[in-house]
């Protein structure tokens, strides 16, 4: 995408002030959520403990969240009422899908769960299976799903240690999905999170 398709995300903190511990601790669904935007210093911190890089080894980016092989078969995408965005962990910065509020027909194509309407933003992570099922044939999709699942914990967590809620959504029709979302025809959208303020 053109530079000016590119929305820089500030540094994330590598210190917080809430323990691992009083994270588990805390951490609960949630699906109601004040009117509150979240800022893109949170943002940019749910995304780097997502998937952002911590390390190198062998010439590797190394991420937040374990991957088999170090393949990294996920994407993340995240929607808010100013439009939809696809991270990129390798500079750390958002490209900008689209500039429209889709909250509400994302909404629609998880079976009407309203939370996703209101919910100043929505993690979207989608899978890309062939970048591991070419070494671990099938047994790859089932990693990749463990991948996600190492992926939604943490923003979970990180949701909390930011003062924020989160839920995670698994029920939505993925055609609808892909479709609304503009994925590319070899991704697949595995999870949903919707973030934001507790009401």
């Amino acid at each position: 995408m053109a530079q000016t398709d590119q929305i820089r995300l500030p540094q994330p903190r590598l210190k917080g002030i809430l323990s691992l511990e009083e994270a588990i601790l805390k951490r609960r669904s949630q699906r109601t959520f004040l009117e509150k935007k979240v800022t893109f210093e949170q943002i940019s911190q749910l995304l780097w403990a997502a998937q952002g890089i911590t390390g190198k080894r062998d010439n590797i980016d190394l991420r937040a969240a374990p991957s088999a092989g170090a393949l990294y078969p996920v994407e993340l995408y995240v929607l808010t009422r100013e439009g939809l965005f696809h991270y990129v962990p390798k500079g750390h910065y958002l490209e900008v899908v689209h500039k429209e509020d889709a909250r509400a027909a994302l909404s629609a194509a998880a079976l009407r769960q309203e939370v996703i309407k209101f919910a100043p933003m929505t993690v979207v992570i989608s899978a890309v299976y062939p970048r591991v099922t070419v070494k671990y044939g099938q047994r790859g999709e089932m990693y990749t799903h463990m991948e996600a699942g190492h992926i939604a914990q943490n923003v979970h967590l990180q949701a909390v240690s930011l003062g924020l809620s989160s839920v995670p959504m698994g029920a939505f029709e993925e055609e609808k999905v892909k479709k609304l979302l503009s994925l590319p025809e070899d991704q697949e959208p595995l999870y949903m999170i919707p973030v934001g303020y507790a009401d």
